[in-house]
This record gives C-alpha cells, structure tokens and sequence, in this order.
C-alpha cells in the first residue's frame, strides 16, 4: 500500500464538495484549523455550486476534484461533507496522474467511495472529520487529523465494551460507512476485506437494513479470511413497528459470530463528535482485551 507524502508547513490543501451541496456552510473554522498548522488553504469550484441536493452536477464535481488531484502544488484535498454524490461521478476520475503524485484523500461517510475505490488502486487515505464537522469538533479530535496529515504516531486505547471479542490481530486498515460498502458491492470499488482489518459505521438506518447489509457482506465472503473488525458509531438507529429485537451491535455480533477474529465495539469514529481520526491502507496493530482494546497505527 503507497502512504502519500506526509505535509508540513506551507503545503496546500484543498476543499471541494463530491457530494452534496454546501451552500451555507460556514468553512471559516476549518480554513482557519488548517492555517494553525501552518497550510495554505484552496476553495474548489465545486464549493457554493448548488444542483438539487448536489454540488453541481456529477460533471462539474468531477471536474473540481480532478484538478485538485492533477495540481502538484495540491498536498491533500478535505472532502467539504458528505450527504450522497460521490459515487456518481467516481467512474468520470481519472487517477492515472494520482498514480505517480499521490496525496492525502480526507473524509468520511459518503467519501467512503474514495477511500474503498483509492484502496483498491493501492494507496492510503484518511477517515476523519470533514470541514463542515470542525466547528463542533473536539481539539482532540482536530489533533488526530494533525497527526495523520502530518505523519505522527497515532494509536488509541478505547473502554472493554460487552459485545467485544478478544485476541489480537495485525493488518491493514479498509473500511467506512456500511450502507455505502454495500452500495459498492459488485463494483470495481468494493472493499478488499481478505488479511485486513474492517472498520464500520453507520447513521440514520433501520435495524433490519443493517441485518440486511451485514449479512450481504458475509454472503459475499467479506469475513472469510479479515484479520480484525472495528465497529464505530452506530446511532439515530430506527425500528418497525413489530421490533426487529437486536441492537445494531447485537445485530453485528450475531452475524460475525462464527468467526475467530477479534472485535471492537464502540470506537469513538463515525457520525458522531469524537469521529477519531483512521489511517485506511495503513498497517494496524489490534489488541482487545477484557479491560481495554488498543488501535495502534505502525
């Protein structure tokens, strides 16, 4: 797996929309982050530009993004937010220049498109808060995405939850936001899970469609031969009116169950404040223990 190259002081980041529409957002925070550590800040095209729900259409997006990969004076490109988008202008990429200049990709939720697709060409990404989210986002939190874009040591020691699953594991880092992996499935942009570590999340689903995904993703072999599974942030969870009768984690743990890796629950990543920042592509050391479970990053 290539790591783009680490920033430092005077390198330039750029923020465009892949997905859904800015129009109001308020990026002064995030622009104003990024020149605390000393970067130099590029507003895409893309920003401000308003079709429906996206940001303009699948074209112009495209367009923005390209560019900003192309442009060797670009170090890393912020994704503004996600919503739903990327997907549809992913095929319209060309990454035969990112192939011999790559940079950091940053985002999380419907930027998993990126990170499986960007996985699966060999490079490493980062999951972590977008530049809608910095305003509520914790100085922790901003700091873990210091230290990814900056190449510093980064691991984390997160509280024994009662679905977790012990033992250790060592591999690479995949994964994202569930409903948008089970969108890819079949794709030329779906996840790689065999000898790697899986981390999702998830936001705003239906009890049953998370029994549905997870299940697709075992039937499709996604589990046969993964290392280690993180599991985030599952909220804002929804039911019938008959109860579906597990939890989201229950739900996960029920359909893992009959295999040997080693789970973590509760990782403070995803859809909510404390989204910790994920190196994807890059090796992890996974230990989860009866009092603490450990991420560490190599």
């Amino acid at each position: 797996m290539i790591t783009p190259p680490n920033l430092k002081k005077g390198d330039t980041i750029a923020i465009v929309a892949t997905a859904r529409k800015n129009i109001d957002d308020n990026l002064k925070p995030a622009i104003d982050l990024a020149k605390s550590w000393g970067l130099e800040v590029v507003i895409g095209k893309s920003i401000g530009l308003d079709d429906n729900q996206l940001a303009g259409t699948d074209e112009q997006r495209a367009s923005d993004f390209q560019t900003m990969m192309d442009n060797p004076n670009i170090h890393a490109i912020w994704c503004v937010r996600g919503g739903y988008g990327t997907a549809r202008m992913i095929d319209l990429v060309d990454f035969s220049k990112f192939k011999h200049n790559p940079k950091w990709i940053v985002g999380f939720s419907d930027v998993t498109v990126l990170h499986s697709h960007l996985s699966n060409l060999g490079f490493a990404t980062i999951h972590g808060i977008m530049p809608v989210n910095v305003e509520k986002a914790s100085p922790e939190v901003e700091e873990t995405l210091r230290k990814s874009l900056f190449g510093e040591s980064l691991s984390y020691v997160v509280p024994c939850e009662n679905e977790n699953k012990s033992g250790n594991a060592e591999g690479e880092l995949v994964g994202g936001n569930l409903s948008i992996l089970y969108s890819l499935m079949g794709s030329k942009s779906q996840v790689d899970c065999k000898g790697k570590i899986l981390f999702l999340e998830d936001l705003d689903e239906y009890l049953y469609h998370i029994d549905r995904m997870m299940l697709s993703l075992r039937r499709c072999g996604c589990f046969e031969g993964l290392k280690g599974l993180v599991v985030g942030s599952f909220i804002k969870m929804h039911d019938n009116e008959i109860p579906w009768g597990k939890t989201a984690y229950q739900i996960i743990a029920d359909i893992t169950k009959q295999y040997n890796f080693p789970v973590i629950y509760n990782f403070p990543a995803g859809h909510i404040h404390e989204n910790n920042t994920l190196i994807f592509g890059k090796k992890v050391i996974l230990e989860v223990g009866d009092k603490d479970s450990k991420v560490i990053f190599e």
